[in-house]
């Protein structure tokens, strides 16, 4: 076989950084738990009809298809999902019987998207989703809530401070309404691309796919100029002088999320309204969060409010949910060496293994160990004790265990610093910091 090439935007992480990403993974699922968030897990692939809602991002859905499929096979129809709001959607309606409103769930998952792979996006990546849905009306409370959970999922890790941005739909479908314009949706995905493509080519795009005139265009820039860490946008916005029902609707719920996340969380949040999401599906609150100190890369948590999307003849399940992108956050900071951990694998002790005629008196002490919660292994081979004791510090293990000969007791020896101690399996138990593998900051 020759030598495999690799495939950019398929992350496969070393075992360190896999372990980094369990340690993660289980520290946002626990934040989860904590706010009442059930777990749920969909199915990979979704018919295209339903995937290609999304509008723009269409051309990134992968198609699934039998290589010596018959021109006929159903599966054609088929894509992998994209994300998991659109297949929780789905999911919804699908079990709308079996379940109890509000609905409260969280879903750790693989997604693929056709993108071009560069530093933290990927073709596949790792998703840690919370939604919350209720039947035909949603209290606008749970979008105050969302920032809230993500601050403390993340900010329970050793990683840098996060920053969310918020904004509300309604705030800039009311003022581009208020301005006179007839497609907000084209406005609103245009002034989604101002970080990309900067004001003047947004103003541009204002003027050729929302029909708006160079002044309109200026008072959307306007507009998206606004930010704020407390309320003070809600007069800046009103100082622009544009009225409308909509507008006032969506300055009223933002302040109020604005005002929640000052009492639980201040400093989390920044009033941010260039932010506008440009999945036509939001309605309401939308959210995009970032790293301090990786701003240039963008968002790594992003959500918002939706009416429609999960919707069926005269049934509506309103939801709210928010999307953390675990690999793309850990793609950033291994790039940037920011997190470690302090051993490469789970196991606390080797024993040492005398002769090959004792390997199942060894295998009894190890599983004694285990019995215990102490990760362990026995030592591969009876080489001489130093070759053992090199075999693990390769293999980053902080203790070897000595089996006693002669009626001696046995003796644990902590190879970092030298010390060595007499042990029973039934009763030694190392250090809480080298029980488990430890993840820290870089």
């Amino acid at each position: 076989m020759s030598k495999p090439t690799p495939l950019s935007g398929f992350p496969e992480w070393l075992p360190p950084q896999r372990a980094i990403e369990q340690y993660v993974v289980d520290r946002i699922r626990s934040t989860f738990e904590l706010y009442g968030f059930a777990p749920l897990e969909t199915r990979a692939v979704e018919p295209l009809d339903q995937l290609l809602r999304k509008g723009e991002t269409s051309k990134e859905v992968y198609v699934l298809r039998r290589l010596q499929a018959a021109e006929d096979a159903s599966d054609e129809s088929l894509g992998l999902h994209f994300d998991l709001t659109v297949p929780f959607a789905r999911y919804v309606l699908e079990n709308a019987g079996k379940l109890t409103f509000p609905f409260r769930r969280y879903q750790i998952q693989k997604v693929w998207r056709g993108e071009r792979p560069q530093e933290g996006r990927y073709r596949e990546f790792l998703q840690a989703d919370i939604d919350i849905v209720d039947r035909d009306t949603l209290p606008f409370h749970y979008e105050a809530e969302i920032p809230l959970v993500i601050g403390d999922a993340l900010g329970a890790l050793p990683i840098p401070q996060i920053r969310i941005q918020v904004n509300n739909r309604k705030v800039c479908e009311g003022f581009y309404r208020g301005l006179g314009l007839t497609d907000p949706e084209a406005a609103l995905r245009a002034v989604d691309k101002l970080d990309k493509i900067g004001p003047d080519k947004v103003a541009e795009l204002l003027i050729e796919t929302a029909g708006a005139t160079d002044s309109q265009a200026k008072a959307c820039l306007r507009l998206a100029e606004i930010s704020a860490p407390d309320t003070s946008f809600d007069a800046a916005v009103r100082a622009l002088g544009v009225e409308h029902p909509l507008l006032d609707e969506g300055l009223d719920e933002l302040v109020r999320v604005m005002e929640a996340a000052a009492e639980h969380a201040p400093g989390l949040c920044v009033a941010e309204l260039k932010i506008a999401r440009g999945l036509d599906y939001y309605t309401g609150t939308v959210y995009e969060t970032q790293l301090v100190g990786f701003e240039r890369f963008g968002s790594i948590c992003s959500g918002g409010r939706y009416d429609n999307l999960a919707s069926t003849g005269n049934e509506r399940f309103p939801g709210v949910g928010i999307s953390i992108g675990v690999s793309r956050l850990l793609g950033l900071l291994f790039g940037a060496d920011a997190l470690s951990v302090s051993r490469p694998v789970p196991t606390c002790v080797l024993v040492a293994l005398p002769t090959e005629e004792q390997r199942a008196a060894c295998d009894r002490t190890a599983a004694a160990l285990r019995r215990r919660g102490i990760a362990t292994e026995v030592s591969p081979s009876a080489a001489k004790y130093g070759k053992q004791i090199r075999f693990a510090e390769r293999r980053g293990i902080p203790y070897v265990w000595f089996p006693g000969s002669d009626g001696a007791h046995d003796t644990v020896k902590d190879i970092r610093s030298g010390d060595q101690v007499d042990a029973d399996a039934a009763t030694w138990t190392p250090p809480a910091a080298d029980l488990r593998q430890q993840v820290t900051g870089g």
